[in-house]
């Protein structure tokens, strides 16, 4: 491949291409953006009117849509208390029932302070939301002149503790006689509840302890107050629904609705009385020590009271504001835009909802606006700068060959030269194209090389893989056929012996069932013979079981009963034998079979664990006869020996490292030998820590155990030590010291002198 990096021996005159393209664009460009930043700016001031009158109406809208919801709630639920006494699902002469019945309400209904009833003698139940620090409180006021109180619940709405007690009559408040003298269902004026005799219980005490904000739902809460009279049919009142919204909600969803920046939101009524705001000045003060709420012309946010004094000075009075209005405000040498507009209910509700937003909040958009302009522009002055100098003739030649140049290096043609140019910025791109062929080129070879090493590598390590999957697939099978055995070990005795007789009467009395079933059938048939018209009754419930899929399926499922009952009997047969635990008689048997069970049984315990390397188990068995014993209950004994032999390997491990006992792993050696031609003895010896002479010696005296109480009875070696002596007339020794492991020996003869009677020695 033929690269060409030099120079040539005679250099011709280049010039700078920013000097050739880019002077000519710059004032063109320079015009352009002075142009459109003076559009903009203008367009931008025209725009401010429109996006404030936009912004405000979407956040009244806002406002309207969220009134209209969160107002219509209380009308609701009292009607539909009011249906539940007409029908009697609710009555309001159990203080008890109606209690839970306002609470499970007040709990579905988040934004509810009090629902509740009162009756005609002063009576009162109900639940709500107005101790800062619960969530839900149950209220009761027993009788006209007693001691209200207000009580915590559980999650059924049930009495717990005291919270509070004062002095209330619901039915002596203004503005409740007002909805009962109408006899309609509506709104009462917006009042404060307030008491002066609020004696605390300790629940209470509790609460202030708790609760670092001021406690002003324990004194006093303002609310808009939703009433209901329930009549009997002869016009007698039954009581007085009641539904509370606090004023602190609508203060708080205006304060979350942000409307601008700097921009402002407000309720009043017609009086001029403040409802809500989203400014962060309170909407109710004490005068005097009453509360009461802010009028919109002395509220204490400046913005609000100017707002207020504008439209009254206007509109002369708050009640002929009748549609919505737009006004203008300077606040602060800054003009205001303002929009009123009334909202009304058809319960009586009427006020006036105010938005107003500082044209700053849209002039610093503008200028934010302008400033994009203008950076948009310059970036406009640098995209035309380049496309000038992609445009220019001048250039267009040299870099058509660049780019013929890299379309032959895509294709694989790697020998590719550009000639120089007498553009200084080209000569570089031109020299840096052809120093990057070469190199490409040079890469290319050693790419191609490399890329022929890595095929051979990934031939031999996938063969290394395949083989080491095939490996792991036996050794999963392994695994789990190991598992299974384990598991079966440890239930194999318990299950046999538990569920063998119970599924011998199930299967025994299965003929029976079958017999009885299909003379029940044939009865039914021969009733339908004989009697084909039979009455509606019995035409309804052979319709309601469907008679002919009962006849057709009941013998179905007997017979499936009894092939499941046969397949249990023969798996409780299988466990029996596998286990031999119930199993009386003397027999003779492979003592290795029993050893080899028992240690498949313990195989879960022996396994290494994520924790734990396991432990390695070494057996040396000699060539023995069969031996003449009890098996299961010799099985029992190798299962306690051995079970004692991993709980001491596990006790020691507990002090060494994983390291540790990875170099030098915990052990249990079983081995077999014959003695004197007529015993067999059995040797089980681990390398644990062993232990003191004094613990060997009451090692096979009932209940003595060295474990932690809970995790060992003492029965185990003492009743292997009575199988072995006793039934079989051999010996049990345990020879062990400190930190030199622990051996036991287990002799039994091959055959026993003296035969037992009725499967039990003498």
């Amino acid at each position: 491949m033929n690269i060409k990096t030099d120079r040539p021996a005679k250099a011709t005159q280049q010039f700078p291409l920013r000097l050739i393209l880019i002077v000519p664009f710059l004032l063109q460009i320079f015009a352009a953006v002075g142009l459109v930043g003076y559009l903009s700016f203008i367009n931008g001031q025209k725009a401010v009117n429109d996006l404030a009158n936009q912004l405000i109406d979407k956040a009244s809208q806002q406002v309207d849509e969220h009134l209209d919801t969160y107002l219509a709630l209380p009308q609701q639920l009292n009607q539909i208390n009011a249906d539940a006494i007409a029908s009697g699902r609710l009555n309001l002469n159990d203080p008890k029932a109606s209690e839970q019945y306002f609470w499970s309400q007040a709990r579905a209904f988040k934004n509810l302070s009090y629902i509740g009833c009162a009756l005609p003698d002063g009576r009162e139940s109900g639940a709500g939301r107005w101790v800062n620090g619960v969530d839900l409180l149950v209220y009761e006021n027993p009788r006209r002149g007693g001691l209200a109180s207000d009580y915590l619940a559980d999650k059924q709405g049930n009495r717990v503790s005291l919270v509070q007690s004062y002095q209330n009559d619901p039915l002596a408040n203004l503005w409740n006689k007002q909805v009962l003298r109408t006899r309609r269902p509506g709104w009462s004026g917006i009042s404060t509840f307030e008491t002066s005799t609020v004696e605390i219980a300790e629940a209470g005490k509790a609460l202030e302890s708790q609760n670092t904000v001021s406690n002003v739902g324990i004194n006093y809460y303002v609310a808009v107050p939703a009433r209901y009279p329930v009549y009997d049919q002869k016009g007698n009142l039954l009581g007085l629904l009641m539904v509370d919204l606090l004023l602190t909600n609508v203060s708080e969803f205006l304060r979350n609705l942000k409307v601008s920046p700097s921009g402002q939101v407000f309720i009043m009524e017609r009086d001029g009385l403040l409802i809500g705001s989203s400014s962060t000045k309170p909407v109710v003060h004490k005068v005097d020590g009453k509360t009461s709420r802010f009028s919109a012309l002395e509220s204490s946010d400046p913005l609000i009271r100017a707002v207020a004094e504008k439209l009254k000075e206007q509109f002369n009075n708050f009640k002929t504001l009748q549609n919505t209005q737009e006004i203008e405000v300077k606040f602060n040498g800054q003009r205001q835009f303002i929009q009123v507009t009334p909202w009304r209910d058809r319960f009586g509700l009427d006020w006036l909802v105010v938005v107003t937003v500082p044209e700053s909040d849209f002039n610093s958009q503008i200028n934010a606006n302008t400033r994009t302009t203008i950076l948009l522009c310059l970036g406009a002055l640098a995209v035309a700068t380049i496309l000038g100098i992609y445009t220019s003739r001048w250039i267009t030649r040299p870099i058509l060959k660049l780019s013929q140049a890299s379309e032959a290096i895509a294709t694989g043609q790697l020998d590719q030269t550009v000639e120089t140019t007498n553009i200084k910025e080209l000569d570089a791109v031109a020299q840096s194209f052809n120093h990057m062929a070469s190199q490409l080129q040079d890469s290319f070879n050693e790419l191609e090389q490399t890329n022929a090493e890595l095929e051979n590598r990934v031939e031999a390590r996938t063969a290394e893989l395949s083989q080491t999957l095939t490996d792991l697939r036996h050794t999963q099978i392994q695994l789990i056929q190991t598992e299974k055995m384990s598991s079966l070990g440890q239930l194999v005795a318990g299950v046999a012996h538990e569920i063998n007789n119970p599924v011998n009467f199930i299967h025994g009395n299965l003929i029976h069932t079958e017999e009885y079933a299909q003379n029940l059938l044939n009865l039914v048939n021969l009733y339908q013979q004989e009697y084909p018209n039979s009455t509606a009754n019995i035409e309804d419930e052979i319709e309601e079981i469907d008679l002919d899929f009962l006849r057709q399926d009941f013998p179905k499922l007997l017979a499936s009963m009894r092939l499941g009952a046969e397949r249990i009997r023969e798996i409780v047969k299988s466990l029996r034998n596998f286990s031999r635990l119930d199993e009386a008689e003397f027999k003779e048997v492979d003592i290795h079979e029993g050893l080899d069970s028992t240690l498949l049984i313990l195989f879960n315990r022996l396994k290494p664990t994520s924790d734990h390397p396991g432990i390695q188990v070494m057996k040396d068995y000699s060539e023995i006869p069969l031996v003449e014993c009890y098996p299961g209950q010799l099985n029992q004994v190798f299962m306690n020996v051995l079970s004692n032999a991993i709980d001491a390997l596990h006790e020691s491990d507990k002090k060494r490292t994983f390291q540790e006992i990875v170099s030098n792993p915990s052990t249990i050696q079983i081995s077999t030998e014959l003695s004197h031609s007529n015993w067999v003895i059995v040797r089980i010896t681990d390398n644990g820590q062993g232990m003191a002479e004094d613990v060997r010696t009451k090692l096979f005296d009932p209940f003595f155990t060295t474990k932690p109480i809970g995790k060992g009875t003492g029965l185990g070696l003492s009743i292997s030590y009575q199988i072995v002596t006793e039934k079989h007339g051999g010996k049990l020794d345990c020879y062990s010291a400190p930190g030199q492991g622990a051996e036991f020996a287990i002799e039994i003869p091959i055959r026993q002198t003296i035969k037992p009677l009725n499967g039990a020695l003498a």
